[in-house]
Formats: C-alpha cells, structure tokens, sequence
C-alpha cells in the first residue's frame, strides 16, 4: 500500500469512528504520541493543543457531551491526499447544550499519517469566533 493510500485508509476509518460517536475507537487511529492543536477561544473547552492519545479520547467526549450529537451535521466537500498529509473540507454544524446555540462552521481538518498507519499530526481550523459565541 503506498503513503497515499495508508493516509486515505486512516481519514476514511477516522470518519467513520467519528460518525458513529467512538471517541476511544477514533483516539485508537492516533499515535501514542501526538502532535494536536484545534486552535480557539479558551473559554471553550474542547480548543487548544493535545499531546497524547488518552488526551485525543477526552477531546471528543469534551465536545461529544457539550453539544447534542443528535443534532449534529457534518459534510466533507473535498478530501485531498498527498503522501502522508490529508486535509479535509466542509461544514459542521451543531447545538451547544448549555446555551441551545446552533453552531455553523466551515472547517478544515489536516492530519498527517505516519508509516504505521496512526495519526501523528492533527490540526482543526474552524471559525473561532462563531464556536466561542455559540457556547457563551
């Protein structure tokens, strides 16, 4: 299997974990050691950087328990893959629980896959602004 098709194979059962809400299933696909960051308002919980897979499994239940899953919308538009890079846009869309807020917002997910399949690198650009509104 080539660089490419390692990297494509790991966003695909990435999505799909996440899709299905297993936040330990999804931290499964990461590195032991993992450089993370999902820049953000510290006011919200789910933002900043992480640096182990037990902290890429709290990161989705963070976010999985402040916002109503069953109201959540997510479309990938474009996936492009070049080597061991992937980055991946579209829109999420959600309802903060504590203040009932929906939340729309383009993102782009950029993960790097190393040569053992597992995710190494994680960036997660979404519009700051609108998650810190949606959740104060």
């Amino acid at each position: 299997m080539t660089s490419s098709e390692t990297t494509m194979t790991t966003l695909q059962e990435l999505v799909g974990r996440l899709l299905r809400f297993d936040a330990d299933g999804a931290a499964e696909l990461f590195a032991e050691t993992v450089d993370w960051d999902v820049p953000g308002a510290r006011t919200v919980p789910w933002t900043g950087p992480r640096h182990t897979r037990g902290e890429v499994a709290e990161y989705f239940t963070t976010l999985w328990s402040l916002c109503d899953t069953a109201q959540t919308e997510n479309t990938v538009h474009k996936v492009v893959v070049d080597g061991a890079d992937a980055v991946a846009v579209g829109v999420f869309a959600q309802t903060v629980r504590a203040t009932g807020r929906r939340l729309t917002t383009p993102v782009a997910l950029h993960i790097t896959v190393g040569d053992d399949g597992l995710i190494n690198w994680f960036r997660l650009y979404e519009d700051s602004h609108a998650v810190a509104t949606a959740f104060s």
